[in-house]
């Protein structure tokens, strides 16, 4: 029988930026990718979205970003790998220790938005990444884009890695996602979005914007939290893939 893990980003709302249903979230998903501050989230929302996740059973992934709260981690930044590294290191490791202190565990590593893009093709700023996790805990998985530069190079260096691809993301025809400044980036129906997965599973492959077919080898679906709809989609998802006798589970633990 297949497997799949179903992931969201969580734990990103904060006074006056309320951007995700985190406990409607939790009840679908198998992984959660929780935020770590830089980008989005408070340390006491954080925390509770850890603890709902712990309660859950729902397995824990850090979601660090480039420091960049205003712009919610989506504006790239050119860094030193030193710096990047640093701050990839912090947000690992502060997120660890609220997961221990509720009673669970970080299994996996997620960058978020404009740093996730960036090094699935840098060079260097992956370099700082694969860094940043292999000196926190070497045992953590490096979740990233399917096919990216990253995961081939985290591979090379010893770590686990899980390739994910997205549910409510256009694709280009290269494998890369769609800007999300130009049409097509982001999917709201959540029948479309649910068709499109049950197909990925079974085919391994995924329309791009321009009709050609990617192909895409995934261990986990992310739908955004942040998506409008997002969990009226995640359900479906994970009704249509329940129904085809598609097993949905973490792809770490």
């Amino acid at each position: 029988m297949a497997s799949i893990d179903l992931n969201s980003d969580l734990g990103e709302n904060s006074p006056g930026r309320i951007v995700s249903d985190d406990e409607g979230m939790l009840k679908v998903v198998t992984s959660a990718n929780v935020s770590c501050g830089f980008h989005a989230g408070t340390p006491a929302g954080i925390q509770e979205t850890l603890r709902n996740a712990i309660t859950r059973g729902v397995v824990i992934g850090a979601h660090p970003s480039y420091r960049d709260f205003e712009g919610f981690g989506r504006i790239a930044m050119d860094v030193t790998g030193a710096v990047l590294q640093a701050e990839v290191e912090e947000q690992i490791a502060t997120l660890s220790t609220w997961a221990a202190a509720a009673g669970g565990r970080v299994a996996y590593v997620k960058p978020h938005g404009a740093l996730y893009n960036t090094i699935a093709h840098d060079e260097a700023q992956a370099a700082a990444v694969i860094a940043a996790v292999r000196a926190v805990d070497p045992g953590l998985v490096l979740l990233g884009l399917a096919g990216s530069l990253v995961l081939e190079r985290a591979q090379r260096a010893g770590l686990a890695v899980a390739a994910e691809s997205f549910a409510d993301r256009g694709y280009l025809p290269d494998g890369r996602l769609v800007p999300r400044t130009e049409p097509g980036a982001v999917l709201h129906d959540p029948a479309t979005v649910a068709e499109r997965m049950l197909r990925l599973v079974d085919t391994g492959t995924i329309d791009a914007v321009d009709g050609t077919t990617v192909p895409v080898r995934a261990d986990s679906i992310c739908v955004h939290g942040d998506s409008p709809g997002a969990v009226a989609m995640a359900l479906e998802v994970r009704r249509r893939l329940d129904a085809a006798g598609v097993r949905v589970a973490p792809f770490a633990r």
